[in-house]
């Protein structure tokens, strides 16, 4: 067997093992070796670009290059639902299906609601093509790329076939309760502001600008709607069952009705047992099974007249308010948390909720002493949704007021231009952001010091072993023993040969790592590649900055006055005596130009001289910007062997030039 031959077995396995894990639940085999089979099938892949394939298992890891979202149009719309939290509703919606059917039997498929963002997944001869969110019901984003890392998702379907050629299946991409709380647990942390309920973060996921974030916070989905000219069934319920045998994840909670009391039946059950799910739900779906019923019973302008979706009524309670403190994260962000009366929400006791920033708290009009109304129904995370006005004290205690100088430091508060929050300015002297901005140096996607965590920061801060970033190169494996509980020679000797690795980090990530407000992975990479070293960046007026394609006044004036911190610049020549690298190295400026600066280039097709990632790198040493799909403002596509033929005639309807390999390697050398 050839290595070309490998691969396609290699795929055809791992997509196989995928579908036992994520949606039977039965693997057939270890971790380990899943993992030795997909190292086998990377290493090839490299050594075989062209026979790159976005639905290859590989591509499940996602990548750190940035996506550009296009609008789609649907082929079908996206009708939302009416809601109801009313069971006479419920019973007036049965009651208005038979009358429409007149005669005729029917049956109500009884789902559940999952509370996620809606997807639609277009297929072409088992293969996922095209992932839309819904939008605004007639058109939404292009997320393929993104949808592609969920790996309940399947990219090619079952072998045994039986599918149709075409189809669309729409569902819910959502983020299970397990996912959610590790998200928040990292992000609390390093003090970054909490995702409000798994929705919120599973559609801020979805939407991220590289797929490897995604692929790392762990997004579910649960299919629920297909669509097609060539169904295997009249039965909306048969329909699902035919799809889960072609290996999409269908909930298993699905029932068909036969009557009103089935219908209710179904609504008390899940109203409790949805509790104790994995992912969080807000209600429940009923429809019409039979496809030629829903057809009979038609549309609103807005909403199916066949389907509805009852709504679970959130839980609240009222406790009464004690006290409102305020906690300072990495960025200096300012975020006031109530403290009440413990109170019993969602099978937990809640003693905490956030509220949010200075705007919502002053909406709230809270007083010390008031019992707050506090809601959980879809959220983890408590939020006071108002003053319980029917046991207001009498007199009322004092108002709260949003604080005007950090607690942790006692700085000033400010608050920019644009955002909500309120931020502590003292960069260098506040204990939080201190240590918030030591965690973020370590990260993976920074300096990538994995032997050192939040604990570990924590420890060598309270212990005076370090005080700011450049402190972790002072450290040695004896200074660490010192500190004794647990600390072993070989822990130790891991921990300064991460931070001795991390001297090798490329420019741009050691920009992204110092921290600087507003500064994120993109725009580092932006600065890093216009000004080539620190001392550049350093000198560079507001104009030059804001010369630079994605950087706008509030990250200008950011960086200007994080190096204008006496504090800042002395932290800069510690880390330049330490051998940290502050500039681009010879070999990436070598390969820089501006030959295609202004120019947004479409990727498609496999290539014969570089690999599609290497093209990207190559776009963007040149001053080209990657974008992921085609619209009115793509310069040209670079295309390669078996380009889609979707994207092609697309192409030819917005008169955008196809340039082949050869050619553009030609105009790069011009």
């Amino acid at each position: 067997m050839d290595e070309q031959q490998r691969i396609e077995q290699l795929r055809s396995e791992l997509h196989h093992h995928n579908h036992l894990y994520y949606i039977e639940n039965t693997p057939s085999i270890s971790d380990q070796e899943f993992d030795v089979l997909m190292r086998e099938l990377q290493e090839l892949e490299a050594r075989h670009p062209e026979m790159y394939d976005a639905n290859s298992p590989s591509q499940r890891v996602g990548s750190d290059l940035s996506n550009e979202f296009v609008t789609v149009q649907h082929q079908r719309p996206m009708l939302s639902l009416a809601n109801t939290y009313n069971e006479d509703e419920v019973r007036e919606f049965y009651a208005r299906v038979s009358e429409g059917l007149g005669s005729e039997d029917f049956e109500i498929c009884c789902e559940l609601k999952f509370d996620g963002l809606s997807i639609s997944l277009h297929y072409e001869d088992g293969q996922l093509v095209r992932a839309v969110t819904r939008g605004d019901g007639t058109q939404g984003d292009d997320v393929t790329a993104n949808v592609r890392t969920i790996r309940t998702i399947p990219l090619k379907l079952q072998a045994d076939g039986g599918w149709p050629r075409e189809f669309e299946i729409r569902g819910e991409v959502l983020m299970p309760w397990a996912s959610f709380d590790r998200l928040n647990a990292e992000r609390e942390a390093v003090g970054d502001q909490l995702f409000a309920n798994p929705r919120n973060a599973a559609s801020g996921t979805l939407k991220s600008k590289t797929t490897d974030k995604v692929a790392q916070r762990g997004l579910d989905a649960y299919l629920y709607y297909l669509l097609g000219d060539e169904l295997p069934s009249d039965g909306h319920y048969e329909n699902l069952q035919a799809a889960r045998q072609w290996g999409f994840q269908v909930s298993t909670h699905m029932i068909k009705a036969h009557s009103l009391e089935e219908v209710m039946k179904y609504i008390h059950h899940w109203d409790v047992a949805r509790k104790e799910l994995p992912v969080a739900t807000d209600g429940i779906v009923l429809k019409v099974n039979s496809l030629r019923q829903q057809r009979m019973l038609g549309l609103t302008a807005k909403s199916p007249r066949w389907a509805i979706a009852y709504k679970f009524q959130a839980e609240q309670a009222s406790t009464p308010l004690r006290e409102v403190t305020f906690q300072v994260g990495r960025t200096g962000a300012v975020t006031p948390v109530a403290n009440m009366d413990a109170v019993l929400l969602s099978g937990t006791m809640v003693r905490r909720a956030t509220l949010h920033n200075a705007d919502v708290m002053a909406q709230l009009d809270l007083h010390i002493g008031d019992n707050v109304l506090v809601e959980k129904g879809g959220e983890i995370i408590p939020k006071i949704v108002g003053v319980d006005e029917s046991c207001l004290p009498e007199p009322r205690g004092p108002k709260v007021q949003f604080i005007t100088h950090c607690p942790e430091c006692g700085a000033e508060l400010v608050r920019y231009e644009g955002e909500a929050a309120y931020y502590c300015p003292n960069d260098t002297g506040c204990p939080p952001q201190i240590k918030g901005r030591i965690e973020h140096f370590c990260s993976r996607r920074a300096m990538n010091i994995d032997s050192i965590g939040t604990e570990k920061v924590e420890d060598f801060y309270s212990k005076g072993l370090i005080h700011n970033v450049a402190d972790l190169y002072d450290l040695d494996e004896y200074r660490i023993l010192d500190l004794g509980r647990g600390y072993k020679a070989r822990m130790a000797k891991n921990i300064i040969d991460g931070i001795e690795h991390s001297k090798q980090v490329p420019f741009e990530r050691v920009l992204f790592a110092l921290g600087i407000r507003f500064v994120g992975e993109t725009t580092a990479k932006l600065l890093a590649t216009r000004f080539h070293d620190i001392d550049t960046l350093a000198a560079a007026s507001l104009d030059e900055m804001l010369s630079v394609d994605g950087i706008g006044m509030i990250i200008a004036q950011s960086v200007k006055s994080w190096f204008a911190d006496a504090d800042n610049a002395f932290l800069v020549e510690r880390l330049r005596s330490k051998g940290v690298q502050l500039a681009l190295s010879e070999e990436a400026l070598a390969q820089q130009s501006d030959k295609l600066a202004g120019l947004s280039i479409v990727i498609s097709g496999v290539f014969a001289q570089h690999s599609r990632d290497e093209y990207k790198r190559i776009i963007e040493q040149n001053g080209g910007k990657n974008v992921g799909s085609i619209s009115a403002k793509t310069s040209f596509i670079l295309a390669g062997e078996n380009m889609g033929p979707a994207k092609l005639e697309k192409a030819g309807k917005l008169g955008i030039r196809i340039v082949r390999e050869d050619e553009f390697l030609e105009m790069l050398k011009a």
